[in-house]
């Protein structure tokens, strides 16, 4: 089994943390105030809103380097719900990845919502989280994660497709907002 740190203690960080102890892994979960204790997981999940992503960084200089780290960030403009923040040609795991060159970062967990993880459903269907990153033994990790906690998982290639998962996120987030589906509802993948 795996050691799995999660930073951040929200409905993400607690639904993920919940799909990591059904797995069988040890977890160690992180919020504001622990930013003294050293990260230990093999596998790190960043479970903040991206406007924090930063300070997480700033808080924790060397802790990701050889870790697998999980960026589960939506950067969305939260103020108008109306466009990402990120370059049209990047994403925030692009950006991520560039400032952390001696971890393997991967996107995932942003295109589910908390509800759906913690259920393990989305309506009828297991829910799916979708993985992309450019280090197959890294996804694969996080997908054995994932599957020993009752979920699929979905290799959706590499970091550069990460932008389209933001975009999935995006549109899931604003379609809630806008209250066309629940908080605990979203896109589910038959296979």
């Amino acid at each position: 089994m795996a050691l799995i740190s999660i930073i951040g203690t929200g409905n993400m960080g607690q639904a993920i943390a919940s799909v990591v102890t059904r797995g069988g892994n040890e977890l160690e979960l992180f919020g504001e105030t622990d930013a003294a204790t050293p990260v230990r997981g093999d596998i790190v999940v960043l479970a903040v809103p991206y406007p924090a992503v930063d300070q997480v960084l700033a808080q924790r200089p060397g802790q990701f380097d050889g870790r697998i780290v999980v960026d589960i960030t939506n950067p969305l403009n939260f103020e108008t719900f109306d466009s990402l923040t990120v370059p049209a040609d990047s994403s925030a795991a692009a950006l991520l990845a560039a400032k952390l060159p001696a971890a393997r970062v991967l996107k995932a967990f942003n295109t589910t919502f908390a509800g759906t993880l913690a259920a393990g459903a989305v309506g009828p269907l297991t829910t799916t989280v979708l993985i992309a990153g450019d280090d197959a033994d890294a996804k694969a990790a996080l997908a054995g994660v994932v599957t020993a906690g009752g979920l699929k998982a979905i290799d959706a290639g590499s970091l550069r497709r990460a932008r389209e998962l933001e975009a999935i996120g995006f549109l899931q987030i604003t379609l809630a907002a806008g209250e066309k589906i629940s908080w605990t509802g979203g896109f589910g993948i038959v296979a």
